[in-house]
């Protein structure tokens, strides 16, 4: 570890309580202090040798002002983004992009078109696979057939969709 990394540690370690109390005064909330403070130690942990700090109390308590700072600000962005409930028209939407949409939508177009080209026993494992969420064993006792004809069956129909999927791309 540097020795200004050092210093700073121990440093910090004996004003904690100054620090404390200082970040406290700029956020007015003392949980929100303690983890400035902390914040404060990872930071402390990065400083490097070059270039030397002169002053290195000072340079402490400059970083924990500015740290407390920077966490007010950031919390009155948010308590003004959120404040009436629902995020502003500057919040970036998350849906999907139109031509991912639309890629999309192709594809499930495809594999429709895919499913519906299926034998009927074929399509109906697959429903009762993917859809309605049964094990292999239960589709086999169900419709008398063994599991390993419900598993080729399963593995049939995935293949001729992938394939439709992959032609059609």
């Amino acid at each position: 570890m540097p020795t200004n990394a050092v210093a700073l540690t121990h440093l910090l370690l004996a004003e904690r309580s100054s620090l404390l109390r200082l970040s406290e005064r700029i956020l007015r909330d003392r949980p929100k202090a303690e983890d400035v403070t902390q914040s404060l130690w990872l930071r402390v942990q990065r400083i490097e040798d070059d270039p030397p700090i002169a002053n290195k109390r000072a340079y402490l308590f400059r970083l924990a002002t500015n740290l407390a700072v920077d966490r007010a600000k950031a919390d009155r962005r948010h308590g003004e983004l959120f404040a009436e409930g629902m995020p502003s028209e500057n919040v970036a939407d998350d849906r999907p992009l139109a031509d991912k949409m639309l890629l999309d939508r192709e594809a499930l177009d495809l594999v429709q078109s895919a499913v519906k080209e299926l034998s009927p026993r074929c399509r109906k494992i697959l429903h009762m696979r993917r859809v309605e969420g049964l094990a292999p064993g239960e589709i086999a006792s169900r419709l008398g057939i063994s599991r390993q004809m419900v598993t080729r069956y399963i593995a049939q129909a995935m293949t001729h969709c992938l394939d439709r999927l992959d032609t059609d791309a």
